[in-house]
């Protein structure tokens, strides 16, 4: 699947332009001080159609659940590490979805050896 990755202040700089209906987006919600932007990011995704799942500390769920988004919640934590918490959770989610798709998680497709063994 392709991914990429933006801050939620650039969507409005050309990403969106590139959702449309069904169109999957993740937002992460971590910090007190980004995630009421975040939220508004990902109303404005939402009402082009894409489907929005958010990953956000406990403290913020409740706003992003009223705003009838799916949210998974990370444990609160010092804003120093929630970068490295969402990080685990990501990488565990992008790990189950390979897994539904039927993927081989240990043999990716595709990617070249940078290094040679003598």
């Amino acid at each position: 699947i392709h991914a990429e990755a933006y801050a939620a202040g650039e969507l409005k700089h050309g990403p969106i332009s590139l959702i449309e209906a069904g169109t999957p987006v993740i937002g992460i919600a971590t910090d007190s001080q980004t995630a009421l932007k975040t939220l508004s990011n990902m109303n404005e995704a939402k009402s082009r159609g894409a489907s929005v799942l958010a990953f956000c500390s406990e403290r913020f769920c409740k706003e992003f659940t009223e705003e009838g988004f799916d949210c998974l919640s990370l444990p609160d934590c010092p804003s120093e590490f929630s970068p490295a918490l969402a990080a685990c959770a990501l990488q565990l989610f992008a790990y189950n979805a390979a897994v539904i798709r039927g993927r081989d998680v240990d043999k990716p497709r595709n990617l070249a050896k940078s290094v040679t063994v003598e």
